[in-house]
């Protein structure tokens, strides 16, 4: 079996974007993604599309947009993925089983989302459909009430970590003022992201508005090429283990606090590419909400339970730390266009394994780890990635 590689990207800015739908936003990067990885756009025998969708727009059918934004693509098969906030890896993860079956040599996924033209109460309700509505949907708050009952779940048995979290928002909007393609360039700093104010409220106690991902526009695009093919060509980043691990989606039949799923699916994909976690250069994971990414902590082996703060407190995500944890700023600082993230994240990894990642680069980085997750942990892709040429 001849493994899928990536062998090219691109990649929009996020934030608030002037193009007005997804058909634009996928045609800002498919062709810049062609052309980067050298093939012919002939050669593309499939296109997987990551589009949440779910209310942000009228339009769907979102896999014939592609070639509505580039005619050249008319006749290449297009398939549309959805899996919460992690659509983008499910279209990544699908097109890889398409190459590695033998049923094409190259292929096109791209992940896109237009969240805001609607107003913010709009996307919360559009959002919340990634929970169990039947006993969730009364949240208020959105998706960030959801992660609210979480944090005060966590703080009620581990204790308050509310500085915690204001150190993993200082860190990642620290990393992400660096990051060309970040909806929010600024380093704003401890003290501001830990002080309750007129400019960082509480969105859903105990999380201030630091501790949210932002609502953003945006899209990302991957080519993928079997070995062979991808040995012809200009760069090459392999898959050493990849791994999709669901958990069930009502919070009310399983530990929130636990992401077993995430736990999970971290072990197997490390056990798959024969590593451990002090192998890796640095990780790109999902913190939607900071959270989040402290519980990722715990799920990923770098802490015990209820002890994700020592990660923080004792430096060690920091981007001089001994395992670098979002030094793109993650969705925090980069922005959550929900179908694009998970292709998103895959690209930032590649950026740093071919040594092309600017002013983020993390020196010699030589294997990644990348953690993208739909909904309260339910649906959990962890990638272990490797420069191959």
């Amino acid at each position: 079996m001849s493994k899928a590689q990536i062998v090219g990207w691109a990649h929009s800015p996020f934030g608030k974007s002037a193009l007005e739908n997804t058909e634009q936003l996928m045609a800002s990067v498919v062709a810049p993604a062609i052309d980067h990885a050298g093939v012919d756009v002939g050669d593309i025998d499939g296109i997987f599309v990551g589009v949440m969708n779910n209310g942000f727009s009228k339009q769907d059918f979102q896999g014939a947009l592609v070639a509505m934004g580039d005619e050249r693509l008319a006749y290449t098969p297009a398939v549309r993925f959805e899996n919460a906030c992690s659509t983008g890896s499910a279209a990544l993860y699908s097109a890889m089983d398409f190459i590695e079956a033998g049923r094409g040599r190259i292929a096109l996924v791209v992940g896109a989302e237009k969240m805001t033209a609607l107003p913010t109460a709009e996307v919360g309700e559009i959002l919340l459909s990634a929970c169990y509505r039947a006993e969730e949907a009364d949240i208020s708050g959105g998706f960030a009430g959801q992660f609210g009952r979480i944090a005060e779940a966590y703080f009620q048995r581990y204790g308050d970590r509310s500085e915690e979290l204001a150190m993993i928002a200082a860190k990642n909007h620290a990393n992400g003022a660096v990051n060309p393609y970040a909806h929010m360039r600024k380093d704003f700093g401890f003290d501001f992201c830990n002080t309750v104010s007129d400019k960082n409220p509480y969105v859903a106690g105990p999380l201030r508005r630091t501790d949210c991902s932002l609502i953003s526009d945006g899209a990302a695009a991957i080519i993928l090429a079997d070995e062979e093919t991808a040995a012809t060509l200009n760069r090459a980043i392999g898959f050493r283990g990849r791994k999709h691990v669901n958990d069930i989606l009502a919070l009310s039949r399983r530990d929130p606090l636990a992401f077993e799923g995430a736990r999970r699916a971290w072990a197997g994909s490390l056990e798959l590419a024969g590593a451990t976690l002090d192998d890796l250069s640095f990780v790109e994971t999902h913190d939607c909400f900071t959270i989040a990414e402290l519980i990722e902590y715990e799920a990923m082996g770098l802490a015990k339970p209820g002890e994700g703060h020592r990660v923080v407190r004792e430096g060690t995500a920091l981007k001089t730390g001994r395992l670098p944890i979002n030094p793109s700023g993650g969705l925090k600082s980069k922005g959550h266009p929900v179908g694009a993230t998970g292709v998103s994240m895959h690209v930032m990894a590649a950026m740093q394994l071919m040594g092309e990642a600017g002013d983020m680069q993390i020196p010699g980085a030589s294997l990644a780890g990348v953690f993208n997750m739909g909904g309260t942990a339910v649906a959990n892709y962890v990638s272990i990635m490797e420069r191959v040429k």
